[in-house]
């Protein structure tokens, strides 16, 4: 089962305590806390089990104040965690005389409009009094450390752990919402899955989209029947063959097929080959629903540059994760040469992995399609979606675009159980 994780992340200036708050969290020594400048080299991200609250993923970040060119490639390391991160917890020394690296924190969560919290880290012994007037101080010179809620206490002090927890879960409000993978699941229905396994696909288990969805229709008590198609034979001269071995797999149901949830690669097949009265739609429309939210509209939007797309333009292909890649890759082999058979001259590049291209690099782009994003967190694909929202980059998907490539009927076929409408 897919369990959304609430993204916490810690933020500051060099030795203001954020490794310390991230052991406080944890009871335990799992952040290095020495006093020399710049010990958290790279962020260190913890999961721990908040009761109340649920799985939750710690982000212990570097401080944003060390200078240097390694400093300023750790500031653009934390502020894209800050990206992702659902809760600002914002580190500040009461006794600090300089706010700028703070401010600028405050700024960019205001700017993502990020949910964040003040931790005041008390340093020693320091008179009640003496942390109020500081405080004030503080906020008298930002002022807007008077909007966010805040705490104040020793992070080295594990007696504290209890006070922080219980301020965190009296005052965050998680955005994140339970959101079912496949919302048009209904008890007793059969959903075939076509899985044509591949040379990609791994010996011994499904790809996570597949075991995915298998588990949740079978938690919601439907039921699941998976059906290896043969993509060379359905595509070759002989393809009626593989087509009457499908069309008779579905004729042995007594009760038809409420779903066909297939591959996105051989949605040419499936799409004009299944019945018209069983819906279609592909596993990396699934999870790009998921992934995002229920943003899918926001990825059908998208499709609809390509329309306009001209010669020279450029068009980024974007799969979070780095597989071994075969003859037939979606990514690399099969969209790309969709892609110069429809818009020739159209510049095609790719982006690998869990990390994302810089805004400057971003804007360059007339067109992002991106996979399912199964092998990211939610909060990583939003980031990116915020990102392509900033520079005004539209961005669609593997199986909204693979769909749209066979025509329109068959685009709004796979739209069809999300109720969304093709105007285009």
């Amino acid at each position: 089962m897919n369990v959304q994780k609430e993204n916490i992340g810690i933020f500051g200036k060099v030795n203001s305590g954020k490794s310390s708050l991230m052991n406080l969290f944890l009871q335990q020594e799992a952040s290095i806390v020495d006093s020399t400048p710049g010990t958290t080299a790279d962020t260190k991200v913890s999961l721990i089990e908040i009761h109340g609250l649920g799985p939750v993923r710690l982000f212990d970040t570097a401080g944003v104040d060390e200078g240097g060119e390694l400093g300023e490639k750790k500031r653009e390391k934390v502020f894209s965690n800050l990206k992702e991160c659902d809760l600002v917890l914002l580190v500040i020394n009461p006794e600090t005389d300089d706010l700028s690296q703070e401010s600028e924190i405050i700024a960019r969560s205001r700017e993502l409009n990020k949910e964040l919290f003040v931790v005041y880290n008390v340093f020693g012994e320091m008179d009640s009094t003496v942390l109020a007037e500081n405080i004030k101080r503080l906020e008298g010179d930002l002022s807007l450390l008077r909007f966010y809620k805040s705490i104040h206490l020793s992070v080295i002090d594990a007696e504290r752990r209890a006070e922080l927890l219980d301020f965190i879960l009296s005052t965050y409000v998680p955005k994140s919402k339970p959101r079912s993978l496949l919302p048009f699941i209904e008890k007793g229905e059969y959903y075939v899955l076509i899985i044509p396994m591949d040379a990609e696909t791994p010996a011994g288990r499904y790809l996570r989209p597949q075991s995915m969805v298998e588990e949740h229709i079978t938690r919601n008590w439907g039921h699941p029947v998976s059906f290896r198609m043969d993509l060379s034979a359905g595509r070759g001269p002989d393809f009626q063959k593989e087509k009457e071995r499908y069309l008779s797999f579905l004729s042995e149901f007594k009760r038809k097929p409420k779903m066909i949830i297939t591959d996105s690669q051989a949605i040419d097949l499936v799409a004009p080959w299944t019945p018209d009265e069983v819906g279609v739609t592909t596993f990396s429309i699934v999870m790009i629903n998921h992934m995002s939210g229920g943003r899918l509209s926001t990825f059908v939007d998208g499709l609809k540059v390509l329309s306009s797309l001209r010669s020279g333009d450029k068009v980024l292909i974007v799969e979070a994760c780095n597989h071994s890649r075969i003859e037939e890759d979606i990514g690399t082999v099969q969209i790309p040469n969709y892609i110069e058979e429809k818009f020739p001259g159209v510049v095609i590049e790719h982006n690998f992995g869990r990390e994302f291209q810089d805004n400057d690099h971003l804007a360059d782009y007339s067109l992002i399609i991106h996979c399912g994003g199964c092998m990211i967190s939610s909060q990583k694909l939003m980031a990116r979606l915020r990102d392509l929202s900033n520079v005004d980059v539209p961005v669609t998907n593997y199986g909204l675009f693979l769909s749209y490539i066979q025509g329109s009927e068959v685009l709004k076929k796979v739209l069809l159980p999300w109720k969304i409408k093709c105007l285009f």
